[in-house]
């Protein structure tokens, strides 16, 4: 009867933590909401708010064309390389067809797409690293809701999620892809078969994640192979190559329309974006030296053909090679100087005082958590083994960028994979401090349970 009645009161326990924990999430939505909302009216209908944050002229100007039935084109000549009326696909496609549909419903104002925006990433970025957190840690109650608060608060999040720019949706996607990734490994670890079902839902993701910002490509090749790695000591091997076989023909799925869409605008071969090409060209330039500037922009060399821009991407991704190949050291040099570039959290001159605030507020503030957040995890043994993932996808993710162009906002879906670790960390210090206020009778409060 003990042993019932003990069974009885646990699992009232269980139900009434679990409806506070309900109530908290949606205050922490709500309040994500409302600050993103609040950025997005505070820079209103104007497209170049904030300042250097250009690529939201290109989209807006993509919404508008899309709409009056001109394609995918602009009405004059367009950074880097674009001909006036002619076919681009330098930009992302389904970003573009976002920003066209609000456009259709709520009018041609930049910031109905701002609110929309903030309004769907309020919600989903924070639910997904909540969702994130709860695969990461074992036998961690609330550090699920912390690190939901500390992706709503997250400075540089809030900001880009009231710009006219892929950040937003492609940190969801990315998010839900790492989320669903776990969960298969874990699978995948012990003899639970992984359904077509779950293998092609990961492909969807990951085919619009592509379709967002086609830099996620160089991940997937290192995202499978760390899934069939999971799959060596339980034996499932041979499922597992035909669940990565059917998730590889998902995104193909997504792609392939536009390779097509490509072919008969150019006459050739362009997998999805002419941006490869460019951002290779530019950001190995000699211009830079040994020291790269991530807003500078590499003029297009002398005699360079304006023809179509399959032909221009390919052309210029081959000078960006061979500027590799022709100087490894200056090369090197410049990798190392990028890697400044990727991590900046503090202020500079280039940019302007929203951004620098941004950088110090958000990853300037949680690096040191994240940092002790990693090592607390490790010490305590609470991170589940499928969070190896998380911090996989972080040095991929961040060599890719080094090796090629490294900026800021570039490093923001990192930023993101790794709040779960500064919300541990934070977590952590909160409760070190509430205790050693109350032992010194400075504050009365139920003292956490959980305290090293």
């Amino acid at each position: 009867m003990r042993a019932e009645g003990a069974t009885r009161s646990n699992t009232h326990e269980n139900e009434r933590d679990h409806a506070i924990e309900r109530r908290w999430l949606w205050l922490v939505l709500g309040l994500s909401v409302l600050a993103r909302v609040a950025v997005a009216l505070y820079l209103g209908n104007v497209v170049d708010a904030p300042p250097l944050l250009t690529d939201q002229r290109s989209y807006h100007a993509l919404g508008e064309r899309l709409l009056e039935g001109h394609g995918f084109s602009f009405d004059r000549d367009w950074y880097p390389f674009t001909l006036a009326n002619t076919p681009t696909a330098h930009w992302s496609f389904l970003y573009s067809l976002f920003v066209a549909a609000v456009y259709a419903l709520l009018g041609v104002h930049p910031v109905a797409v701002r609110l929309v925006q903030a309004v769907l990433g309020g919600l989903l970025i924070p639910w997904m690293v909540y969702r994130l957190a709860q695969r990461a840690f074992v036998g961690r109650r609330w550090t699920p809701l912390w690190a939901a608060a500390v992706a709503a608060g997250y400075a540089y999040l809030v900001l880009y999620a009231a710009t006219l720019m892929t950040e937003t949706f492609y940190i969801v996607l990315l998010l839900w892809s790492l989320n669903l990734g776990m969960d298969i490994g874990a699978a995948l670890q012990g003899t639970v078969p992984v359904s077509a079902r779950r293998w092609l839902g990961l492909g969807l993701v990951l085919g619009l994640a592509t379709l967002m910002r086609q830099s996620i490509l160089p991940w997937l090749p290192f995202f499978f192979l760390w899934l069939l790695w999971q799959s060596r000591a339980s034996g499932q091997i041979k499922p597992t190559l035909r669940g990565l076989i059917l998730a590889g023909l998902m995104v193909l799925a997504l792609v392939l329309p536009w390779t097509v869409r490509n072919y008969a605008a150019y006459g050739r071969f362009l997998l999805l974006n002419s941006n490869t090409g460019y951002a290779m060209y530019s950001a190995q330039h000699p211009m830079h030296g040994t020291n790269f500037s991530e807003f500078a922009a590499a003029p297009l060399p002398e005699g360079f053909t304006w023809g179509n821009e399959a032909a221009m991407d390919r052309e210029l991704l081959q000078l960006g090679i061979r500027y590799v190949l022709a100087e490894p050291g200056r090369y090197l040099l410049l990798c190392l100087s990028r890697v400044r570039a990727f991590v900046e959290f503090w202020p500079s001159a280039e940019t302007s005082t929203l951004h620098n605030l941004g950088r110090v507020v958000s990853f300037g503030l949680a690096l040191p958590f994240m940092i002790y957040g990693l090592i607390l995890g490790r010490k305590r043994r609470i991170l589940h083994s499928t969070a190896c993932l998380v911090v996989f996808f972080v040095l991929v993710y961040s060599v890719m960028h080094i090796m090629t162009w490294a900026m800021v906002r570039y490093r923001l879906p990192v930023d993101a994979t790794l709040l779960p670790l500064a919300a541990l960390g934070a977590e952590d210090v909160c409760a070190r401090v509430r205790l050693m206020l109350a032992r010194r009778g400075m504050l009365h409060v139920k003292l956490p349970c959980e305290v090293a």
